[in-house]
C-alpha cells in the first residue's frame, strides 16, 4: 500500500463516521446478529464490525491484507472478551482448511478485492455445508441510467477509494459461486454520492 493508501487507512474511521451514524452501523448490527460459532471476517479493515459480534460467536478470525488497516484493527483488540485472531491474507487466498467455519462475513469488501469470483470461491470453500455468508456491499444499480454513470465514474472511484469498484454485480456473483441467497435487502448507502449508494444486505447459504 502506497502513501495514499496509508493516508486512506489513517482517515478511514473519520471518513466513515457520518455514514455509520446515519444508519450503516445499524445495518451492521442487524446483520451480525446471525453470526455464530466459528466466524471468519474477510477484509476486516479497521474493525468496524467488532462491536456487533454477540455471545453466539465462539471464535473470531479476521483477515486483512493491508498492513495499515490491520494495525488499526489490532489496536482495538485489547480487552476484547472473545478469542480473536488477525491474519494478513487476501480474500482470494485464505489460509484455512476446507469446511472450517460456520459463518463468513463480508462488509464493504467484495467491491475492492482484485478477483471477486475467486474471493467468493474461497469463502464457499472454507464454509461448512449449510454455513452462511453474511454480506453488506454497495453494488451496481438496477437502474440502467445510474449503472452507466457508475461505469463512467468507476475509474475515479477506484483511485479515490483505494481500489473500490462501484459497479460490480455482487449479488449475481454470490449466486454464481455456489451460494443460495436466503434473504437480501436492497437499500441505499447512507450519506454517499448517488453513484455509490445502491447497497445490498443479506445472507447466503453454502449449498
Amino acid at each position: 500500500m502506497g502513501l495514499w493508501g496509508r493516508m486512506f487507512a489513517a482517515g478511514y474511521d473519520t471518513f466513515m463516521s457520518r455514514p455509520e451514524k446515519a444508519g450503516l452501523r445499524e445495518s451492521r448490527e442487524k446483520l451480525l446478529t446471525q453470526a455464530n460459532g466459528r466466524v471468519l471476517e474477510i477484509g476486516g479493515g479497521t474493525g468496524a464490525n467488532l462491536a456487533f459480534y454477540g455471545p453466539a460467536v465462539t471464535e473470531l478470525v479476521i483477515t486483512e491484507p493491508e498492513e495499515p488497516m490491520a494495525r488499526r484493527l489490532e489496536k482495538k483488540l485489547p480487552g476484547y472478551t472473545r478469542p480473536v485472531q488477525v491474519l494478513h491474507a487476501p480474500a482470494e487466498k485464505l489460509p484455512f482448511e476446507d469446511e472450517s467455519f460456520d459463518v463468513v462475513v463480508s462488509t464493504l469488501v467484495l467491491c475492492t478485492v482484485d478477483d471477486q469470483e475467486q474471493s467468493l470461491r474461497e469463502a464457499h470453500r472454507v464454509l461448512k455445508p449449510g454455513g452462511k455468508l453474511l454480506f453488506l456491499e454497495h453494488v451496481r444499480s438496477d437502474d440502467p441510467k445510474l449503472a452507466r454513470r457508475q461505469d463512467r465514474l468507476n475509474g475515479f472511484q477506484k483511485r479515490f477509494a483505494c481500489g473500490c469498484n462501484c459497479n460490480r454485480s455482487t449479488l449475481e456473483a454470490i449466486e454464481g459461486q455456489g451460494f443460495s441467497v436466503a434473504d437480501v435487502e436492497h437499500g441505499l448507502f447512507p450519506k454517499a454520492p448517488k453513484f455509490v449508494s445502491p447497497m445490498i444486505v443479506g445472507a447466503a447459504v453454502r449449498a
